[in-house]
């Protein structure tokens, strides 16, 4: 039976919680440490794009969770319901307490699904799917399409690993040009971003890759509405300070403006990644931010990953309000800061001198064999390998980032992450 009270207590069992209670137990076994999380699957979900365009397999993205769990931490195999941080409790959905001396919050991220009128129906058809949801259905959607218009696409929220998106249009690219059908397709991104992306330099190496496969960029492009019987998608226009949208007829898009600044767009595919946003739980808590731009993700300090109003709680991973892009390689970067300021603050109370400076990483895969790899910090600053950017020009697709995508990352999160060893 599971103990009532943990030194440190982890909220989610997903890369942060588990490599948070690696590093902790490899640095002090004496600590008593325990994970909540009901999931019984842990999924490697940064191959699944690959997944989708038939590149990589299943059944490889997945294993046991309770296989992942470090020796000597407990699993508490529960749905964590709310907080109590005046009390250091946390309450379960199973009616069960547990207190704890500290508290790390990371549960990943929510797909609100239903945040977008129309996509819960349109998911059900076999015209619109998501990686995010099932990249396998991604894939037999992309088999099954003869051409037509072909439109991905993004919301406004922060979504995790950003870049998957167009990921997914740039292989939908090949793919379609394999299966013959790329002539007769009309291939769109959308976003509600004003680039394709923000880093420079891969800002411009990825407008390259956008023009070199006539990919038609639309940018200000809000999703808002799905209606999966006439299959079409409602934008609405979100430059700021301009309400007045343009379409062109040039690419030969049956776009059309209703209302103000709303644009109407046909598909015969439709990708997209779902409206996200943090778990219930962690948005509904006194621990998020209850305005603002953050207002329902976790309130910390950006740089200690400390809570700014509870000192024995820290954050990382996607529910936590950080600057920078949510992904499995900035979780890399904050758990040690995490770890650090735990073990210090048993030792004497203080913080440790460890400082998160928003590293994030995103493998751009922009086709089959070629990869890029934008590394970046807060404000948008690149912030590269130093012994990669030395062997390779890692703002270009390479094939030698592709190896490194399909096959070396995924080694290291199973054999080195999950161990608490990098």
């Amino acid at each position: 039976m599971a103990q009532k009270h943990y030194d440190v207590l982890i909220i989610g069992g997903g890369t942060g919680g588990i490599m948070t209670a690696a590093q902790l137990r490899r640095k002090d076994k004496k600590l008593r440490v325990a994970i909540i999380d009901p999931a019984k699957d842990h999924w490697y979900q940064p191959a699944w794009t690959l997944v989708a365009a038939d590149a990589f397999n299943m059944k490889d993205t997945r294993r046991d969770e309770k296989s992942l769990i470090p020796t000597g931490v407990d699993l508490i195999v529960e749905h964590a319901a709310s907080f109590e941080p005046e009390q250091n409790t946390v309450r379960t959905s199973e009616g069960k307490a547990y207190t704890y001396g500290h508290l790390v919050v990371c549960p990943g991220i929510k797909l609100d699904i239903d945040a977008l009128p129309g996509l819960r129906e349109a998911l059900a058809t076999d015209k619109v799917c998501s990686n995010y949801v099932d990249p396998e259905k991604t894939k037999r959607v992309m088999t099954a399409f003869q051409g037509g218009t072909a439109v991905f696409t993004q919301p406004s929220t922060p979504i995790k690993c950003g870049g998957a998106p167009q990921k997914a249009a740039y292989l939908a690219d090949e793919f379609f040009r394999r299966k013959g059908v790329r002539d007769r397709t009309k291939l769109v991104f959308a976003t509600p971003g004003s680039v394709i992306f923000g880093v420079e330099p891969f800002r411009f190496a990825l407008e390259d890759v956008v023009r070199k496969k006539e990919i038609i960029l639309k940018t200000f492009y809000n999703p808002v509405r799905i209606d999966p019987v006439k299959q079409e998608i409602h934008f609405k226009w979100s430059k700021p300070g301009d309400n007045l949208c343009v379409i062109t007829e040039e690419h030969g898009l049956k776009e059309k403006v209703e209302g103000e600044g709303t644009i109407v767009m046909h598909y015969d595919m439709l990708h997209l990644a779902p409206p996200q946003s943090a778990p219930d739980f962690v948005k509904n808590s006194s621990l998020a931010y209850a305005e603002g731009p953050n207002k329902g993700w976790l309130e910390v300090d950006i740089n200690t990953l400390q809570h700014k109003r509870f000192p024995n709680i820290f954050g990382l991973g996607d529910a936590a309000a950080l600057p920078t892009a949510k992904t499995g390689a900035a979780i890399r970067k904050q758990a040690p800061v995490v770890v650090a300021n735990i073990l210090q603050r048993i030792k004497d109370g203080a913080l440790a001198n460890e400082r998160y400076e928003g590293y994030s990483s995103c493998p751009l895969v922009t086709g089959y064999g070629k990869m890029l790899l934008a590394e970046f910090k807060y404000d948008n600053v690149r912030d590269s390998d130093p012994v990669l950017s030395k062997l390779f020009d890692t703002s270009k697709p390479l094939w030698s980032m592709w190896v490194l995508k399909k096959y070396m990352l995924p080694w290291m999160y199973w054999n080195r992450m999950m161990k608490g060893t990098m």
